[in-house]
């Protein structure tokens, strides 16, 4: 009793302790209130959030109940707080279990958007500590303890309590800029009058706009001056000029080949004569090419502008295959032609029209050359499986209808040799 009388929290008795013991059995009820509130609540919102966002609601989805539970505690506690003048027992129980419910909401919520666990924690204690010495006395005694850890630099003051601050207010903008990203991501996903290439040119900008925004923002909570910026500003402009001139040219790329739409998500294409893959996401630093090998290649935006693309599917995404085959002399020339546009037509992935075409190339030295010529419209999924689809068929068909595939052969004669002894 004499510590707690020390501390300004003395013992309620008679009126003051009824009230005390009624707002411990409030508190207990409000506790059971946000238990509940999560159970009943926390799962249809969950299930809403989750039909509404998607795939953006990763993360925090799983955590709304629990959101929800110790956000209706907060509320019902908050609201307990400012109904009327409590004794200084009851209140600090109050702001005990308010800040504990608050900070437990806050973590829930940002490690939802995937924050680390420490940017989580270090959020929720220091929001716990503020509400807490609120209810019993203010922040002013905490504030100059913090403040005291420190020391100046000209027109400065570099102190714990300048450290907490900082810390708080980038960890809360960092979170605010993942949340708004999501939000406005499934915005533009969701919308119909933006073709994939402009979705994408949409997310990017506006991601680039909410860094910008949460930039400012966050130096008008810490109350920086942009006149003290000027040397900061000077030496970034240099190192643009200097050191980072790929990065922002390679952005800038990015931006350019998402305006002219040359090339977008989905598009398969050939870089420089190297492998085929289909471009799976086109970043702010390079374009993502999965080739049929599930191999994934990271390309700079650069290069796209400044070497040759081959783009199978820019304007038209049917794409014609060669496959070469060659015959004997002595077979059936007809029947051979017939049976190889018969194999390409019963490949799966061979279109009816354009129709399929067979070529005779040349008299080569062991056989009659062609080419098969045939059409698809998924060159995503490659063109080795249809040469192979059609050329097992062929050779079925060949078998059975007795043609003949040639193969290398060097006859030898001998003049002249004399016997040997």
């Amino acid at each position: 009793m004499a510590w707690l009388n020390a501390q300004g929290l003395a013992v309620p008795r008679g009126s003051e302790a009824t009230e005390t013991l009624i707002v411990v059995g409030l508190i207990v009820v409000t506790l059971a209130l946000g238990i509940l509130a999560g159970r009943w609540l926390g799962p249809p919102i969950e299930a809403l959030w989750q039909r509404q966002l998607g795939h953006h609601a990763e993360g925090i989805g799983p955590r709304v109940p629990s959101v929800v539970r110790h956000g209706a505690a907060a509320l019902l506690l908050s609201i307990l707080q400012a109904a009327g003048q409590w004794p200084p027992l009851a209140a600090g129980l109050i702001g005990f279990f308010l800040g504990v419910a608050v900070a437990r909401m806050a973590a829930h919520i940002l490690r939802g958007l995937n924050l680390a666990r420490w940017m989580a924690w270090t959020v929720g204690l220091v929001l716990f500590a503020a509400i807490f010495s609120h209810s019993v006395g203010g922040l002013t005694p905490i504030n100059n303890a913090l403040d005291s850890v420190g020391f100046d630099l000209g027109s400065w003051r570099f102190s714990l309590l300048r450290v907490i601050i900082v810390l708080v207010t980038v960890i809360c903008l960092f979170a605010a800029i993942r949340l708004v990203n999501r939000l406005v991501g499934h915005a533009i996903v969701s919308t119909s009058s933006f073709d994939p290439t402009q979705k994408l040119l949409a997310q990017k900008l506006a991601g680039i706009a909410t860094i910008a925004l949460a930039f400012f923002i966050g130096i008008d909570l810490l109350d920086i001056s942009l006149t003290s910026l000027t040397v900061f500003s000077g030496a970034l402009g240099l190192a643009v000029g200097f050191g980072l001139q790929k990065t922002v040219g390679n952005l800038i790329a990015g931006i350019i080949l998402l305006l002219d739409r040359s090339i977008k998500p989905g598009d398969v294409i050939v870089v420089a004569d190297k492998d085929v893959g289909w471009v799976n996401k086109i970043g702010v630093r390079a374009v993502s090419i999965i080739t049929r090998d599930g191999k994934e290649h990271l390309i700079p935006n650069e290069d796209l502008m400044t070497k040759p693309v081959e783009n199978w599917s820019y304007t038209d995404r049917n794409v014609r295959v060669r496959i070469p085959v060659t015959v004997a002399y002595d077979c059936d020339l007809p029947l051979a032609q017939e049976l190889m546009l018969r194999a390409a037509a019963e490949s799966p992935r061979v279109l009816d029209m354009p129709k399929s075409n067979v070529w005779l190339n040349k008299f080569g030295e062991i056989g009659i050359e062609h080419d098969i010529l045939v059409w698809i419209n998924d060159p995503e999924s490659g063109v080795g499986s249809v040469r192979s689809d059609v050329l097992n068929r062929l050779w079925v068909l060949f078998r059975d209808n007795g043609i003949v595939l040639p193969y290398p052969r060097r006859d030898v004669h001998l003049v002249g040799t004399a016997a040997a002894d």
